[in-house]
């Protein structure tokens, strides 16, 4: 045994580091953390300064034995988890559960290269008990708030069993429901764009608008009335120096989000890529809030670009984070060796890296010079008066109508303006340009044609062009964490697992919209001639936005009448600063949740114990059903929300429908929720016999001579023509019908449709046909090729297979490797490289020991096999009736 033992969370670093270290180290990994709250019970003792009751993880407790072992045969362990708060509470957890001595070596670093690694070994500190501490005080706090807030959700919202509550999750969630709101009540106001081009030196074109927009066609057919016959000259021409500076590098929000603008990850996606280059030694730590670099970090950058570009392009400089929050002794996100322009294992790796690198680059390099004109256009109106247009460009409407009418144009805007940018030195700009999520492209300026004070231009056109307001987009996951981040909620770790919470929970979908088609009115001066002409655009287009369904927004604004600190953005933002106090050692943890506890338990109480606070179902009256008069509502139920007409108190039972996806309680109309009981509906005959649209058990579906056909993700139930039902009748007849194509190697290929949808048959083998591919559609040369897939797939299987022990094996799943132990299948860390895997790894993973290998476990007596839950937590109560399965009658 070597004497050292270095314990690090990851495999994949612990294999980095290792090469680093000399025989006398042995690295190992703790695989995350070994310790935490048990899942069941609130395991938190509150009497007793909100203790924690910790317990090692069950698939940990082999891997910790062997731990505790060889570090009794070590003469020296070294703590080396990641420089957070999080890797400083997982290396305590490793002390407490090894039984480690309190001056335990603790190591750490933020990029993980040889002299890094060195230099740590040779300044070892101890653990963090600060650190630690506000580690576990946002632990507590949150599994205090979802253990006691979830309970609330399930008594008082329908349908609410699958409901959850956490403290940073439901303010992201309101962000998103906040903002759906607010594009609901845009209300889409026009006004009306002026733009000339005017025509210089024959062939050239100088492009000119008005500093403001006219708030009616009106107003806007005038003063192109009033430019009939008009003169055009330029008044003035203004030159400027300007200049572009880089941005800072990479903090982990600044990555999440231009990695989603530049590359479409999404934020978890993001991380995990960055984990895997860290933990390959490529780059440095990918959790920090900091925009600084070392020293020795800006010297190598600046060599690489004197190298690589020349000294002019060289502008060092150290960037303050305006995070008042952030730890500036970290560093941003960085390359740990800028003469590696192109690192990574894949291509994801490799794209990621690559912005990476070339953010930091760019940020030592020197500013982009740039010229920018302003021309002034003077107007000469044919009735004499000469106005000019001024260079305060925006889209907002005039302040006061303006005169109308050639005989008058004393009213009219005083200036036209043209403006153009010229890059003198590209500085930055030839490595780098940072994106923003909303791109305008009309804010790009080319450059001038040749001008001259005084001189007179020729209107070649003059367009007056209807424009509409926007509301705010909708977020995307990189714009939602950038919000999060400036109200100072989360911290950088936890920005991505907040996303993934609200949208597994199915309170946030993640999904496109469509735009929508609307008409336009263009006004155009040409030849002392105008024209009118109206023409189409798309709006309101969306691409992996993040939506709120109806139970998000239900339970959103249950939080926010009920437990409004909890949804509060400055309270949220509030407790973030406490954690920031108690990791500088200026607030004690207990103290901290104790006077959050107080009120907080108080109001859990009030509201459990209140007849007042009504179930909730987010229910909304929309009108009268026009053929019987009966209420139409929507609302939630338990499997989602629907429609509904009459009451339950009703003679008659009432009749319900399911909200189509996208559709909302709080804005779907009664139009739009009576057609959901259009279904079933006839859309007429084929071969003498009625087709028929309808929604069952597995989903729409066309109903022709007493035979079912599943309809596609692209049909729609409640629009979908007669030709398409006959269309999907004739396919699923071929498909149904067993062919023979030919043969292959001696032997008939045939096709048919099982249990699990189309396939082709070879040699007893059965192969799925992909789903986007049609079984009438099928070539004999196609289906050879899905048999050679098949094989090809089953000879990769196996990654790795071990003779001593044959019932384990390594296999290639579809979702990726995961061990199979006999007939028990076990699930392999995203960070593990499965090929590297040794047989006694295997074991661990599985939970079994060397002393165990080939013996089965015994499985002692009375045991169910269940651990016992130190808190038990409350049920629901049950109803006496059941609510119907929305579905249309």
């Amino acid at each position: 045994m070597s004497k050292n033992l270095v314990i690090v969370e990851s495999p994949a670093k612990a294999k980095t580091i290792e090469g680093y270290l000399g025989k006398d180290f042995t690295v190992k990994s703790s695989f995350g953390h070994v310790r935490d709250l048990p899942k069941d019970g609130l395991a938190v003792d509150v009497a007793n300064g909100f203790r924690p009751s910790y317990e090692i993880s069950p698939d940990k407790k082999k891997l910790v034995s062997e731990l505790k072992s060889l570090a009794k045969s070590a003469e020296e362990v070294w703590l080396a988890t990641d420089d957070d708060r999080e890797g400083e509470a997982i290396s305590w957890h490793l002390k407490e559960a090894l039984g480690l001595r309190d001056n335990t070596k603790r190591i750490v670093f933020r990029e993980i290269t040889k002299n890094a690694i060195l230099n740590a070994i040779q300044s070892p500190r101890t653990i963090d008990v600060d650190l630690v501490n506000a580690q576990q005080a946002r632990r507590v706090l949150d599994r205090l708030v979802g253990y006691e807030l979830s309970p609330v959700l399930w008594r008082k919202i329908k349908g609410g069993q699958s409901l959850s509550a956490g403290r940073v999750q439901s303010v992201a969630l309101r962000l998103v429901v906040e903002r759906e709101r607010e594009i609901d009540a845009h209300s889409s106001k026009s006004s009306f764009k002026v733009t000339a081009q005017f025509i210089v030196d024959g062939n050239k074109v100088l492009n000119a608008e008005l500093p403001k927009n006219f708030p009616t066609a009106g107003d806007a057919r005038a003063f192109l009335d009033a430019c009939i016959g008009a003169s055009f000259t330029i008044r003035n021409l203004e030159t400027k120096p300007a200049k572009k500076s880089p941005a800072p590098p990479f903090t982990t929000s600044t990555l999440q989000q231009e990695a989603s603008r530049k590359l479409g990850y999404s934020v978890d996606r993001t991380m995990r890529i960055a984990q895997n280059l860290y933990e390959a030694g490529k780059i440095s730590y990918m959790r920090t809030d900091s925009t600084s670099l070392s020293q020795e970090a800006i010297g190598k950058a600046k060599a690489e670009i004197e190298s690589e570009f020349g000294d002019k392009y060289v502008q060092t400089r150290q960037f303050k984070t305006k995070n008042e929050s952030a730890q500036e002794a970290h560093e941003a996100i960085r390359p740990t060796n800028f003469n590696d322009r192109n690192a990574g294992a894949d291509r994801d790796q490799k794209r990621l890296y690559e912005l990476i690198w070339k953010r930091a680059i760019a940020s030592q390099m020197a500013d982009a010079q740039l010229e920018r004109t302003t021309v002034t256009i003077a107007i000469g109106f044919a009735n004499g008066q000469s106005v000019s247009v001024q260079a305060n460009l925006d889209d907002s409407p005039f302040d006061a109508p303006v005169a109308s009418g050639k005989s008058n144009s004393a009213g009219f805007p005083k200036e036209l303006v043209a403006q153009g940018e010229v890059i003198k030195f590209d500085g930055f700009l030839r490595v780098y340009m940072e994106s923003k999520d909303d791109e305008d492209d009309e804010d790009a300026k080319g450059m001038l044609p040749p001008l001259r004070i005084g001189q007179d231009l020729t209107l070649g056109q003059m367009k007056a062009t209807e424009k509409f307001t926007r509301p705010q987009p909708r977020y995307a996951e990189a714009s939602l964490v950038k919000k999060l981040e400036e109200m100072g909620i989360g911290r950088p770790s936890t920005y991505a697992p907040t996303i993934s919470t609200i949208i597994n929970r199915g309170y946030v979908v993640k999904q496109d919209k469509p735009g929508q088609e609307r008409k336009y009115v263009e006004y155009t001066l040409q030849q002392n001639q105008i024209s009118e002409t109206s023409g189409k655009e798309t709006f309101g287009s969306e691409k992996a936005k993040l939506f709120p369904t109806n139970t998000g927004i239900v339970v959103n604004d249950f939080l926010v009448e009920y437990f409004p600190d909890i949804v509060d953005y400055k309270f949220t933002a509030t407790v973030e600063k406490e954690f920031d106090e108690i990791a500088d050692g200026k607030v004690n943890w207990q103290t901290m949740l104790g006077d959050f506890y107080v009120d907080f338990h108080k109001n859990i109480e009030d509201i459990q114990g209140s007849s007042g606070v009504s179930f909730k179902t987010g229910e909304r009256v929309l009108g009268a059903d026009p053929a019987t008069g009966k209420p139409v509502s929507a609302r939630l139920g338990k499997y989602g929300a629907y429609v509904q007409i009459g009451e339950a108190s009703d003679e008659e039972k009432p009749r319900y429908a399911n909200l189509r996806d996208g559709q909302l309680i709080e804005t779907i109309t009664l139009d739009e929720a009576m057609n959901l009981f259009a279904l079933p509906r006839e859309v007429g005959f084929f071969e003498d016999q009625a087709m028929t649209i309808g929604i069952g058990k597995f989903g729409p579906y066309v109903k022709h001579d007493g035979k079912y056909v599943s309809l596609t993700r692209d049909d729609d139930p409640y629009t979908i023509s007669a030709e398409r039902a006959i269309e999907l009748i004739q396919q699923k007849r071929a498909e149904s019908v067993s062919e023979s194509l030919g043969e292959f190697e001696g032997t008939l290929v045939t096709t048919g449709k099982g249990r699990f949808g189309p396939y082709v048959k070879h040699l007893d083998k059965y192969i799925s046909i992909p789903r986007n591919e049609s079984l009438a559609e099928l070539s004999l040369e196609r289906a050879i090729e899905l048999i050679q897939q098949k094989r090809q797939a089953e000879a990769n299987k196996y990654i790795k297979e071990f003779a001593e022990r044959p019932e384990i094996k390594i296999v290639n799943g579809q979702y990726g490797p995961y061990l199979a132990v006999g007939k028990r299948n076990v699930r392999i860390p995203k960070d593990v490289d499965a090929a590297s895997l040794t047989l006694d790894d295997c074991l661990k993973l599985a939970g079994e020991g060397e002393e165990s290998a080939g013996k089965p476990t015994a499985k002692k007596a009375g045991s169910t096999g269940k651990t016992k839950a130190t808190a038990k937590a409350p049920t629901a109560k049950k109803t006496t009736a059941k609510k119907p399965a929305a579905k249309s009658k």
